[in-house]
């Protein structure tokens, strides 16, 4: 089994700042959707007032999103990759029956921003452009359905949803610090997180420094049990 971080929704660079919590929960903004390319409004979503303050006014809720991770009412979750991030996973061997736990910058009230797990999928299976489950996908409206967003495009899909707590447990950047300086658990530095090979960015005592960029982070746990009680207790924590 693997464990994917997947780095998601708005921040300095992607939207202009860190993603809200709202009512104790993480409310994750998704990226804008590219020039030209489908997406709903967010005002349509709910999020025009959140999307305004984030940007700093340079959005609003007549722009369009790009809503990706799809999290439905079902209990499902469509989640698209392409290009490099895509092929990242595929050489990692990310597949059915893996985890993805996605995170974002998230800021409570006046407090710094930090990265924290706001969401997860376990994959079922994963649809390529071409194949005939796709064209249902489109129907359901998923960004990645409708236009394909470069090369080597695909959904993935599986149970999934979003957390509904800000439980301390889901939060990885460490108190007073910086956001690309995380608290991780012991078995993350056995197991090793891809992009993360060189031995400076692990600080010992539970602390990593993330990398400033990328967003597809694989950890191939295998069988060890202590990274699969972690797994099952972060999904009960969001649940």
């Amino acid at each position: 089994m693997k464990i994917v971080l997947s780095r998601k929704g708005f921040d300095s660079s992607s939207g202009g700042g860190p993603s809200p919590v709202v009512d104790g929960r993480p409310l994750s903004l998704p990226i804008p959707a590219s020039k030209g390319m489908p997406g709903p409004s967010y005002a349509s979503l709910g999020m025009a007032h959140y999307v305004e303050e984030a940007s700093g006014g340079s959005l609003g809720g007549e722009d369009k999103a790009h809503l990706d991770p799809m999290f439905r009412d079902d209990g499902t979750c469509l989640f698209g990759q392409c290009s490099a991030a895509q092929t990242h996973l595929e050489n990692q061997g990310v597949g059915p029956g893996d985890l993805f736990l996605f995170f974002g910058l998230f800021r409570e009230g006046k407090e710094r921003p930090h990265h924290r797990i706001f969401g997860w999928m376990w994959v079922e299976e994963v649809v390529r452009h071409g194949d005939p489950e796709m064209e249902q996908l489109a129907k359901l409206g998923h960004p990645h359905a409708l236009t394909p967003h470069g090369s080597n495009d695909a959904i993935w899909v599986g149970r999934g949803t979003e957390a509904r707590s800000t439980h301390p447990e889901l939060r990885l950047s460490e108190e007073g610090g910086p956001p690309s300086f995380w608290r991780v658990p012991p078995w993350l530095e056995r197991v090793g997180l891809s992009y993360h090979d060189k031995p400076e960015r692990w600080l010992g005592k539970g602390r990593l420094q993330s990398v400033a960029r990328g967003q597809e982070f694989v950890a191939d746990i295998g069988n060890d049990e202590e990274a699969h009680e972690w797994a099952h207790r972060v999904l009960a924590l969001m649940n």
